[in-house]
Formats: structure tokens, sequence, C-alpha cells
């Protein structure tokens, strides 16, 4: 089963939730309850070495959404 990221729409919680497919997607928000909630957009992730991703958290631009810190090619770094 995947895992989905949702964002509430009305006090900004990110939560992730299991979800099978094609099954109607009833989710509320862990927080205040509301159902608006808003499906983010998430990278595959595969397996990283522990030091690339120790580097990635250690930027100052924090992480790249691209995943380049964790294949040796920091965007962030001069």
């Amino acid at each position: 089963m995947p895992i989905f990221e949702y964002k509430c729409s009305k006090c900004g919680h990110t939560m992730e939730f299991l979800e099978k497919t094609r099954t109607p997607k009833k989710h509320k928000c862990q927080k205040c309850s509301s159902s608006d909630l808003q499906k983010l957009l998430s990278g595959f992730a595969v397996g990283q070495s522990k030091a690339a991703v120790q580097a990635c958290e250690s930027c100052p631009s924090g992480p790249s959404p691209t995943g380049a810190c964790s294949m040796g090619a920091c965007p962030h770094s001069s």
C-alpha cells in the first residue's frame, strides 16, 4: 500500500496515510478534524547513504527537493 502525504487547508498540519488504490479517501486532519485536505507531491525514496543524509541536513538551505544532495551533487554547495 502506498503512503500519501496530505496538508490540512485549515490549520496547515501535514500527515501521512496508507491508502489502497481506487479506494475513496475519507481522511480527516489529525489535529483539527477538518476534512479539507490537500494531497502533496512526495518524492520517491530510494536508499540513501547516512553520510549523504547528514550532509544534506546540515546544509543551510535544507535538503534539495530533487535529491541531488544524496547523489553527491548538492545544488547548494559552491
